[in-house]
């Protein structure tokens, strides 16, 4: 089997990716950081963010392992005083592949036909550059509302835990292929009317973002900030890969949360 380890970069991380490294070379494994089947991330859920974004070209064939190094992650769920538990976990047991779900967002420009595709793990926000985000909404091609006010979320049920929960979003199991669409301060007086909650979409329900003025939005990718000009769509769907996670034991959804936001 082919491995590769990516580490947070801090000096604790860096010797435990050392560690891990020499000890699954000693059990014959081949470091491969090109096409690595497994990926084990060391650090927290950002650095699994990245190693997500790094390899999201081979998903079918790569699978994440995380360890924290500082708190308890929804990725990363090893602890580095279990490495050796894991390095034979990696070199001597089979694993389940545990799927998650994630976001497909395609810009499309005014002109010229272009567009771009990214995929998320966790969200996509949108924001005008300048004053107050402008946008009609379209759910299945029919109209839904026209948004004003500082932004939009759209997040994976991996990633409701994450800037959803703060945007007051609901928190959904990952074995629900959904997507979650969130306001960011909504406009909402006798004049201009939003929805005013959360919605969430079933994979088979595209969400169309439709700029109501021509000026340049700032689009989030999980950990990524992007500046668009002249933008005429956004589409947000569940995408059609997956994110694979290695398990090699038991990783309940609901503990996480409850010792990632209710235990002392």
């Amino acid at each position: 089997m082919k491995f590769a380890i990516t580490s947070k970069g801090d000096s604790k991380s860096n010797t435990l990716m050392h560690k891990m490294r020499t000890y699954l070379l000693d059990f014959n494994l081949e470091y491969d950081e090109d096409q690595p089947d497994i990926v084990v991330s060391v650090g927290g859920d950002g650095t699994l963010l990245y190693a997500f974004h790094r390899y999201k070209n081979r998903l079918d064939k790569t699978a994440f392992v995380g360890v924290h190094t500082g708190h308890l992650g929804f990725y990363a769920d090893w602890t580095p005083d279990e490495i050796e538990k894991l390095v034979i976990a990696l070199a001597k047991t089979p694993f389940q592949i545990v799927e998650y779900p994630l976001l497909e967002s395609i810009v499309r420009y005014q002109h010229g036909g272009r567009e771009t595709r990214y995929l998320a793990l966790n969200e996509s926000t949108v924001k005008s550059v300048e004053g107050t985000l402008v946008m009609d909404v379209e759910i299945r091609g029919q109209h839904f509302e026209t948004f004003r006010g500082d932004g939009l979320c759209m997040s994976t049920p991996s990633g409701s835990t994450a800037y959803n929960k703060a945007l007051g979003g609901a928190i959904i199991h990952p074995a629900i292929d959904a997507l979650q669409l969130a306001e960011m301060a909504s406009i909402n007086n006798r004049v201009f009317r939003t929805v005013g909650s959360p919605l969430i979409l079933p994979a088979h329900h595209t969400c169309m973002l439709k700029p109501v003025n021509n000026v340049d939005f700032q689009i989030t990718v999980d950990h990524l900030t992007l500046l668009h000009k002249d933008v005429k769509s956004i589409q947000y769907r569940v995408a059609d890969e997956k994110i694979r996670f290695a398990r090699f034991r038991p990783f309940p959804f609901w503990k996480r949360v409850h010792d990632s936001f209710i235990s002392n």
